[in-house]
């Protein structure tokens, strides 16, 4: 038993992963090739391909590492929201360091703070090499979910 409604973690946290992955949640991160490794309220990792998520010159566009930034940190914030609540990104913001121009860039996203109202999540997006290739950072408000 939990503190969600008997529900546990582990069924929060599989309950809202497959409403991303369904299609409910998460079209564009479907469009995009995200794959969920790790999901958590404090922390949160997947993937994404380069290939099809690049602008003309061949570079990993900037606004896929936006969408994976918000992907992953809206779905911590889900997760720490727990059941009955939805949140709603309010606010991101992004530093592109660096480019990728193949395989896959990883993202990382770590809860700063967690509160009742908002949770804000830290998002490190690297290459293939480990290497930085965006700092973002999201602030959710976290609601109950209206009524269908």
């Amino acid at each position: 038993m939990s503190d969600t409604g008997g529900v546990s973690s582990e069924e929060t946290r599989e309950a809202v992963l497959a409403e991303v992955e369904s299609g409910t949640h998460g079209t564009l991160a479907k469009t995009m090739g995200i794959e969920f490794l790790e999901a958590g309220p404090e922390r949160v990792t997947a993937r994404m391909p380069v290939e099809g998520n690049t602008q003309p010159y061949g570079l990993l566009h900037g606004g896929a590492s936006c969408v994976l930034a918000e992907t992953l940190g809206s779905v911590g914030a889900m997760l720490h929201a727990g059941p009955g609540r939805i949140a709603v990104g309010i606010e991101i913001n992004a530093t592109h360091h660096r480019t990728a121009t193949e395989g896959w860039v990883t993202g990382v996203a770590t809860r700063v703070h967690g509160g009742r109202t908002l949770a804000t999540y830290e998002i490190a997006i690297t290459d293939g090499r480990d290497r930085r290739v965006c700092t973002a950072r999201l602030t959710c408000m976290l609601r109950d979910r209206p009524d269908a």
